[in-house]
């Protein structure tokens, strides 16, 4: 075989013989053997490792952003006993303020409860020219820093407001800023559940002699009702925590206006790090029990999860 027939077969060309036999080193054309593919084990002990991996980088980015900060505050709230725990917590000065956050956050989401299914009633069943830029504002608070809310408020109802109306120092002012910061959670909560339910329920009520008013109490309430509550309780959860929107306009008065996340504030700047973190571990387990009945009411009423 010449060089050129060798070659040709070791390339494998028509009219050439194949490089089975007589195959020289250093000419290149030795059999060319496909790629091997992975085996079933390499590949499930991929999927094993992927499928472990996963999971261990969530608890660990949660650890770390979410459990490790909770677990140094509860154990500043612990560290000089529980009975100094007891003490910070039961101060009269903390008890008011735990007090005014409780009752006016719950205030403000009930009446926020009401104002949120008038709102996504809106949204849902009419169609109006502006409907795109209604849905932004509602949402407004959700990307705008809390304090630019307070000072929006403050500018709006404080001393020197347009409308001479003072709300500065006083709770009806605090409502006012939990009701702005709480509202998209309410309608947010209500809007897809009125957006899914069945118009043919509501049509045959009405076809049986159903008023409106029947119709809305028998039909449309009953369904919403979750999620009308779902929406109060991540409300309710909001407000007990809230700092930016009302350190401003509340005045921090102790005993009037102060409330927890304020008087916090204060332990904090006293240098009272301990009866802070106390105060604030009541407050993490107030919210913590609200959201587990949330979860729970969802699940047992497979009300849509949309915040």
């Amino acid at each position: 075989m010449t060089g050129v027939d060798a070659t040709v077969a070791d390339l494998g060309l028509p009219g050439g013989e194949q490089a089975s036999t007589g195959h020289r080193p250093g000419r290149g054309g030795g059999h060319r053997h496909p790629p091997t593919a992975l085996s079933p084990v390499l590949r499930g002990a991929g999927r094993v490792a992927w499928r472990g991996s996963g999971p261990a980088l969530a608890v660990t980015y949660l650890s770390l952003l979410v459990l490790l900060p909770l677990a140094a505050l509860f154990t500043n709230a612990f560290s000089n006993g529980w009975a100094s725990f007891w003490a910070a917590v039961t101060q009269p000065e903390a008890v008011a303020a735990l007090e005014l956050t409780l009752w006016i956050s719950f205030a403000v989401a009930a009446v926020n409860s009401v104002a949120g299914f008038a709102i996504a009633w809106v949204l849902v069943r009419d169609d109006f020219r502006g409907k795109a830029l209604v849905g932004a504002v509602i949402d407004l608070p959700f990307a705008l820093p809390t304090i630019v809310a307070g000072l929006t408020l403050l500018a709006l109802y404080g001393p020197n407001s347009p409308f001479h109306v003072n709300l500065a120092g006083t709770r009806l002012g605090i409502a006012c800023a939990l009701a702005f910061v709480t509202l998209p959670f309410c309608v947010r909560s209500v809007q897809p559940v009125l957006a899914e339910l069945d118009a043919e329920s509501e049509e045959a009520a009405s076809s049986l002699g159903a008023s409106h008013r029947q119709v809305l109490r028998r039909v449309i309430l009953p369904s919403i009702l979750p999620s009308v509550l779902a929406g109060a309780g991540l409300a309710f959860a909001r407000a007990v925590g809230e700092f930016g929107s009302v350190v401003l306009i509340s005045g921090n008065l102790p005993f009037k206006t102060e409330v927890a996340s304020s008087w916090i504030y204060s332990l904090s700047q006293s240098d009272a790090l301990p009866a802070a973190s106390a105060v604030s571990v009541v407050l993490i387990a107030i919210s913590l029990l609200v959201l587990v009945g949330i979860g729970w009411a969802r699940r047992r009423f497979e009300v849509p999860d949309t915040i």
